[in-house]
């Protein structure tokens, strides 16, 4: 019998999955990986965010709006607030882990039709079995601490997942036709869309699920002050 995975494990083995099998996960499961995620840090112990676990039709029929308002051109209405174009490294980093996606699924850099296949499969939460809307409450909306704790509960929770061999891929695309998410997903007023999670069991088979995708140093990304070395 296979042991369960340290930490380090979990964290260091995590990969974003992008093709799941057909298999249901479990409602009880689900919850339990929820659960974990909760214990995740909160600022002052506000505990804004909620979940929105979305699966069967209600899940098919906002992957169909998705994909109709997105080919029609309508544009995004996504809840929480863009960035515009990377650029710098910023830029090379999204360039980067593009190429290894694109390599693996051998799409090529002229393939069009190909390319806009990778991304309607975004828009459709990557056909995984459940999405999970990360969401906030409104009463809290316009700062910054919200939007942070979610964050940091969608990252317990994608771990917690992984722990349990399930596979998981935060994303945006289905979640940028915010009104199709709220109809179908019956998501109220006082909540903000914060993001979602694609969440399934891994298909093995499925190239890009091999991609680990590559961190800068800790050398480059960090500063000691007050070490003696």
């Amino acid at each position: 019998m296979k042991s369960d995975p340290t930490f380090d494990e979990v964290v260091l083995g995590r990969r974003s999955a992008r093709g799941f099998k057909r298999q249901p996960v479990p409602k009880a499961l689900i919850r339990e990986v929820v659960e974990i995620a909760m214990r995740a840090p909160s600022s002052l112990n506000t505990q804004p965010w909620n979940f929105c676990v979305v699966a069967g039709a209600p899940l098919d029929r906002i992957r169909a709006g998705n994909t109709e308002r997105n080919l029609a051109g309508v544009p995004s209405s996504r809840e929480f607030r863009g960035h515009g174009e990377y650029a710098g490294v910023h830029r090379e980093r999204q360039i980067g882990i593009a190429k290894q996606l694109f390599a693996v699924m051998g799409i090529e850099r002229h393939d069009q039709a190909a390319r806009q296949d990778w991304v309607l499969r975004g828009f459709r939460q990557f056909d995984a079995p459940v999405s999970i809307v990360v969401t906030y409450d409104r009463a809290i909306h316009g700062g910054d601490i919200a939007p942070f704790d979610c964050g940091a509960v969608t990252n317990a929770l994608v771990n917690a997942a992984w722990s349990r061999r399930l596979g998981c891929v935060i994303n945006s695309q289905g979640i940028m036709q915010s009104p199709v998410v709220r109809e179908h997903a019956g998501i109220a007023d006082d909540q903000v869309i914060m993001k979602s999670i694609a969440l399934g069991w891994p298909d093995e088979t499925f190239p890009a699920n091999a991609v680990v995708s590559e961190r800068k140093p800790v050398a480059e990304a960090t500063v000691f002050v007050g070490f003696d070395d």
